[in-house]
């Protein structure tokens, strides 16, 4: 009986023609498997594409509402940006589509899964290391990485073996999308010294064609999760794309970087995360009117480790699951209202509000409402400067 590998199967020439190359040269029956985390295409054009390259069987999942509330939500939460800009599109969705790869493998029995990552980029860790994590037992196969062949080879070997693949000019660029945002990279974009193209952008407005009046939103969280829009209750992946229209229209969030690879080089990379920046921007603000001083300096320090550990493939990690358990417990105060500002080319925050604020205005204003206890100013004051003052002292004795 002849072995089975479940591909990660997206309709690209390379993962078509690694369905036929993983038959031919590893003699094995492919299973092949879409999973759809909110990018543009049509599943079913996809999967009937999968079944004309030689699949004996193509599994569509879609996974929307999953990647949302499991993996977009811990993210926001965290506020997570790798070097502080990126908000991890494709590194978020990695280890949900390898947990759906285990799944059908498991389903299939299928000792082997494959990914049509290069050697070069992050997926490949992200895709191997969650694999590890939570399928220790298959083998993971990456046919691009070991065949050594150009796109030219590629077309060449689908067209003789009759594969459906795209034999049109090259692609200008490198694209990932899913519902959190778009990755583009490749192309005249690896030279970093170039500005990115008009051509680029799908999801942003040029923001000197965005419209003179700025528009506002008004976004409702619970424990940390969006889920109201201007009053309305609405679902999350819906409420992500509202958001991101509006923030698009305005060209607000575009990110234009240089990125430092896992693999351990650095690359140039181009992201539209409108929607994804603006949900951040308000979330985060929206902990600063409800959570504790303390509490909310060492999430700070923490969310640059969590993005770093999605970034670097870690997600299915005891750290990570630790560091979510504080992330949980921080978001239960944060329910309340934020109000967005939208300009062209940039999202603001203009109004919060929150039974769990933790701004008091009886001790915050300088009017008549005052009841700050200003007598006790002084002592505080001379209490907190004494350690430097010490300091001060001995300094001046040891260097009269």
């Amino acid at each position: 009986m002849t072995e089975k590998v479940v591909l990660a199967y997206s309709g690209g020439l390379d993962t078509t023609v690694a369905v036929r190359w993983l038959k031919d040269n590893k003699g094995l029956d492919v299973v092949a498997v879409g999973v759809d985390v909110g990018q543009a295409g049509d599943l079913e054009a996809i999967r009937e594409r999968a079944m004309k390259s030689g699949a004996i069987d193509a599994v569509m999942v879609d996974a929307v509402d999953e990647f949302a509330s499991d993996f977009v939500v811990p993210s926001l939460h965290a506020n997570a940006l790798y070097q502080q800009k990126y908000p991890l599109v494709s590194a978020l969705s990695r280890p949900l589509i390898s947990k759906h790869l285990a799944e059908a493998a498991a389903q299939h029995g299928a000792a082997y899964v494959a990914h049509g990552c290069t050697g070069k980029g992050n997926d490949q860790v992200r895709f191997e290391v969650s694999l590890a994590a939570i399928a220790p037992e298959l083998t993971v196969l990456a046919p691009i990485r070991e065949w050594g062949m150009t796109r030219e080879d590629a077309i060449s070997y689908g067209m003789e073996a009759g594969l459906p693949i795209p034999v049109g000019p090259a692609a200008p660029y490198s694209i990932d999308e899913n519902l959190w945002g778009r990755t583009i990279e490749c192309g005249i974009l690896e030279d970093p010294m170039v500005e990115p193209p008009a051509d680029i952008w799908e999801r942003t407005a040029d923001p000197f064609d965005a419209p003179d009046e700025p528009v506002y939103l008004e976004i409702g969280f619970e424990r940390g999760v969006p889920v109201s829009l201007d009053g309305e209750a609405i679902g999350l992946p819906a409420l992500i794309r509202a958001v991101e229209k509006v923030a698009g229209a305005f060209g607000y969030g575009r990110v234009d970087m240089i990125e430092d690879r896992v693999v351990g080089i650095k690359s140039r990379e181009i992201y539209e995360v409108p929607g994804a920046l603006a949900l951040i921007t308000a979330h985060a603000d929206l902990e600063e009117l409800t959570l504790d001083r303390e509490v909310l300096r060492l999430k700070r320090v923490l969310e640059q480790r969590y993005a770093q550990l999605i970034y670097e493939g870690l997600w299915y990690s005891p750290l990570r699951e630790a560091m979510d358990a504080f992330m949980t417990e921080t978001a239960k105060h944060v329910i309340g209202t934020v109000r967005l500002r939208f300009e062209p080319g940039n999202a603001r925050v203009v109004g919060r509000e929150s039974s769990g604020s933790l701004y008091d205005y009886s001790v915050a204003t300088y009017d008549k409402e005052d009841s700050f206890d200003h007598s006790a100013a002084e002592g505080f004051v001379k209490l907190w400067g004494l350690p430097l003052k010490i300091w001060a002292r001995t300094k001046q004795k040891l260097n009269p």
